[in-house]
């Protein structure tokens, strides 16, 4: 079914909280735009007037929405859009000093293990069956490889990786410094060898003549202009089907299987912690699991002396 146009006062709400979520909450731009997504769907659903008044709805009506509209979702979409709900809420009784204490308490928090499965990763095998599928002895193969290394070697995020600038990398030390992650704050991370010799077979013989300061620009038109965070991942997705890895494809797969690479090899939660920018180490600790052998010497017997 076709979707409907958006209601202008729909529209120019999103676009309040749209500023309020950059303004004030300093929010990234792919994590307003999920909020806007679920924010449009709720207003969508409840009000169909010409205009958006929260005294017109009470708690039941937002338990009627998430019950109808979000039902199907697993538990960490709802969780997303749950969240997305109580941000609206704040924002509305922030600017608006609308009374909306019930309608936040009338949110459900949504049930949740973070630690009941292992994060979906690559093995090594698999880690060479991608980096083979790329054409390195193409403009675009070589630009594609070396943004596949920055998601693969450094856990970076693909809208990280697609605001990479030329300045953000110091050769002398062998730094990346991340300027556009998810907390606005400067981090700088060690580059790896391989990653760096990547980027610099990319900057040596694929990247075409920009005025652009962005380390990975396009090389089809508009030419020479940065990649943006859905072309980088277009190309993992891509990667992973030429290399029959379409299971599991996706930037976040990388991006785990970076923390597995480095729990292996011996690092600490912290310091996995301190390559992702986590800002607690409560979601590191699910790299807790993957060291079973370490975990299996600090298990405690089992009762009756099976163990």
């Amino acid at each position: 079914e076709k979707q409907k146009a958006m209601p202008p006062w729909i529209g120019k709400e999103l676009a309040r909280f749209d500023d309020y979520l950059d303004s004030i909450c300093g929010l990234a731009p792919a994590t307003r735009n999920s909020r806007r997504q679920w924010v449009s769907l709720f207003l969508r659903a409840v009000f169909t007037s010409s205009r958006v008044d929260l005294r017109e709805i009470g708690p039941r009506d937002i338990v009627h929405f998430i019950i109808r509209s979000l039902k199907n979702y697993r538990p960490g979409t709802m969780g997303v859009a749950c969240s997305a709900l109580r941000s609206y809420l704040r924002f509305r009784a922030v600017s608006c000093g609308d009374q909306t204490e019930a309608l936040i308490a009338a949110i459900p928090s949504v049930a949740r293990w973070p630690l009941d499965s292992l994060p979906k990763h690559l093995t090594i095998e698999e880690i060479d069956k991608l980096l083979t599928a790329f054409d390195r002895g193409s403009a675009n193969g070589i630009r594609d490889y070396a943004m596949t290394r920055c998601l693969l070697d450094m856990g970076l995020r693909a809208g990280e990786v697609a605001a990479i600038q030329l300045a953000d990398l110091d050769w002398r030390e062998g730094t990346l410094t991340i300027h556009h992650g998810k907390s606005r704050r400067a981090d700088v991370l060690p580059l790896p060898t391989a990653t760096g010799e990547a980027i610099v077979q990319y900057l040596r013989g694929a990247r075409p003549p920009s005025d652009s300061r962005a380390l990975f620009v396009r090389h089809r038109a508009p030419h020479g202009v940065p990649v943006t965070t859905k072309l980088v991942s277009h190309v993992t997705r891509r990667a992973f089907k030429r290399s029959g890895l379409g299971r599991c494809a996706g930037t976040h797969v990388l991006r785990h299987t970076a923390a597995v690479r480095m729990r292996c090899a011996g690092a600490s939660l912290k310091e996995i912690a301190d390559v992702l920018r986590h800002r607690s180490l409560d979601t590191t600790m699910i790299y807790s699991k993957v060291d079973l052998p370490q975990l299996a010497t600090v298990a405690a017997p089992w009762p009756g002396g099976l163990l």
